[in-house]
């Protein structure tokens, strides 16, 4: 059997990354309690080749921003569906929502967030 990932990237100002490090940590518990096998999130480094497009243009990162970006590897999409029903109903979730999202605290905008699931195509270990 084949896993299923859920995959992101995101942009979040360079002078944040340790406060959406704690959020981050905090979420990948309560994704691999809820059933994700592994969570997995990186902070942009080298992210310009010639004649490709970039995460930063994909997403319109500022001068002052980098990128995150991150996947998280399920069983199944059937599991993912299963977890990801579970993790919005977990009563930490808004809290941790909130440090991402109020106006005051914001450390990223979830409209700028690239998403989506996908199936294996390859594996080569």
């Amino acid at each position: 059997m084949t896993n299923y990932i859920d995959g992101f990237t995101l942009p979040i100002p360079r002078n944040r990354i340790d406060e959406y490090k704690q959020v981050a940590e905090a979420v990948a518990e309560i994704w691999k309690e809820h059933g994700a096998l592994a969570y997995f999130e990186y902070v942009g480094d080298d992210l310009k080749l010639e004649g490709t497009r970039s995460f930063p243009e994909l997403v319109g990162a500022k001068d002052d921003e980098t990128i995150i970006f991150g996947w998280v590897v399920f069983e199944s999409r059937e599991a993912r569906d299963l977890a990801n029903e579970r993790v919005a109903a977990d009563p930490r979730m808004p809290e941790l929502i909130g440090l991402l999202t109020d106006p005051t605290r914001i450390i990223f905008n979830a409209k700028r967030m690239v998403y989506g699931g996908f199936q294996q195509l390859i594996q080569s270990n």
